[in-house]
């Protein structure tokens, strides 16, 4: 290995002990309890809808104005710094540890590595959280206050997976090449529709919330049936793999674990592996380890970035949110860490599930030791201004926008009085003859621009000539 790469293993692993050690002195202190999260009545950033005719560049950095890049801003560090790496690794643990699964098979040093208690508890807070999400049918969903948004979320998903679907079938140079897939966190499988539409040959669906896979698969045998009674073809054949993305290597209990894949998709999950770097390390080698050369690694996040400016900016210390959103940081705001930034997230009164900090240069660096090179980092408005026009009629056929003014009969999901100035300012400068624009409410687009979207590809390979699964570090 080289000697770069020794000083990356080192600051992370020192990285990932020091906030070991910050998370049991905060559970040792005396009625330490977690802050209520608290919404503050004003918006953290003055965000413009993306239909504005200012530069998109402007209106999606305002969140940034007088702040400092949390990705190039000094991280909290250890205060150890002279410890050499075999320190830590003989280091006794700062309380008790677990074996698990990880031990052996996802390390990629076989540094035994260990779950802590607090990592098991919040895999299972985890799980449980999206265990109790109810099913609720299309009638019920479109009554949320932010149906909308979710649509427009699944709107980006869709053109994502469009994206890389089509370059790889185009590197293929065949028709109808297979393609398998790995749609990792899959939940209840909202995506099967995509990789139907994307006529994949093959899915492997894990997650770590049992109930929701078996909802999971539910929705795939409707779909089978569906598409054969409609005599439209076979659908694309599925396994499904319950556990811990981060703790467990999951290839190991794939059908066919010499299987080669040709995309992985992680869409709203990974920053939870950002718990402990040893979480985070298991996950990118789930992502990559049966990548074929040349195949995608994509997914969507919360951008680090734009939580610290805002919480920053807000009158509430670590603390920011609006009619929909309620966001409350567990760590220093101005010291955030490289590993357990914890914050809680509450979206539309649902309860709210611990998520953390996805610090993105350590995030590249990981997906590095593993082969895999950063191609795009995009946050959602980019992303959108990029691919709008391609994916027009979707937005209208998903009902990703909510018509302004609304049409005949129909109300405005947001506070009429403030979360459509921006939509009235366009329609009344645009001059539009039809008078009415696509938009999401003010609220709903603040929480929005809170994610970005990133593309990796694998360029290492991890296959021996002769075809057998082969990875070292």
């Amino acid at each position: 290995m080289s000697e770069n790469a020794d000083d990356l293993e080192q600051t992370l692993m020192l990285a990932a002990a020091a906030a070991d050690s910050r998370q049991y002195e905060e559970e040792q202190r005396p009625g330490s309890v977690s802050p209520e999260p608290q919404l503050t009545s004003n918006a953290s950033t003055d965000i413009s809808y993306y239909n504005s005719t200012k530069d998109p560049e402007e209106v999606t950095n305002k969140a940034n104005e007088n702040t400092t890049d949390y990705e190039s801003s000094p991280v909290s560090k250890p205060s150890r710094t002279k410890k050499k790496l075999e320190d830590v690794k003989d280091e006794k643990p700062v309380r008790k540890h677990i074996k698990t699964d990880y031990d052996d098979s996802c390390s990629p040093h076989n540094n035994k590595l260990a779950e802590t208690a607090s990592d098991s508890s919040h895999a299972q807070v985890v799980a449980t959280h999206y265990n109790l999400i109810e099913e609720k049918g299309l009638d019920e969903r479109s009554k949320s206050r932010i149906v909308h948004m979710r649509n427009f979320h699944n709107w980006i998903k869709s053109m994502l997976i469009n994206e890389y679907l089509t370059k790889i079938k185009d590197s293929k140079k065949q028709h109808n090449p297979p393609i398998r897939v790995h749609d990792m966190c899959c939940g209840k499988g909202g995506d099967l529709q995509k990789w139907k539409i994307g006529n994949i040959t093959h899915l492997i669906c894990s997650d770590i919330a049992e109930v929701s896979l078996e909802h999971c698969k539910q929705r795939y045998a409707d779909m089978k049936r569906r598409s054969q009674n409609d005599r439209r073809g076979n659908i694309f054949s599925m396994e499904i793999v319950p556990g811990d993305a981060g703790k467990i290597r999951l290839r190991e209990k794939y059908k066919d674990p010499s299987i080669k894949l040709d995309l992985v998709s992680c869409q709203f999950a990974f920053h939870y592996s950002f718990e402990s770097l040893s979480q985070a390390e298991c996950m990118m080698k789930n992502a990559s380890e049966c990548l074929l050369p040349g195949g995608f690694f994509i997914g969507t996040m919360p951008d680090s970035n734009e939580i610290i400016a805002r919480a920053k900016k807000s009158s509430i210390t670590g603390s920011f949110g609006n009619a929909v959103l309620e966001v409350s940081l567990e760590f220093d705001v101005n010291k955030p860490p490289l590993f357990g930034g914890k914050y809680n997230f509450q979206l539309d009164g649902v309860v709210n599930c611990p998520e953390f900090l996805v610090h993105f240069p350590v995030f590249v660096k990981l997906a590095k030791k593993f082969g895999l090179k950063l191609v795009k980092k995009e946050k959602f408005m980019d992303f959108f201004e990029r691919v709008k026009n391609e994916g027009r009629q979707l937005l209208t056929n998903m009902r990703a926008l909510e018509s302004y003014p609304p049409n005949e009969g129909c109300t405005l999901v947001g506070d009429a009085s403030g979360d459509y100035l921006h939509a009235e300012e366009f329609v009344q400068k645009e001059a539009r003859d039809s008078g009415k624009i696509g938009t999401l409410s003010k609220s709903e687009w603040e929480v929005s621009s809170l994610y970005l979207t990133f593309v990796f590809e694998k360029v290492k390979s991890t296959w021996n000539a002769d075809g057998t699964p082969c990875y070292d570090i």
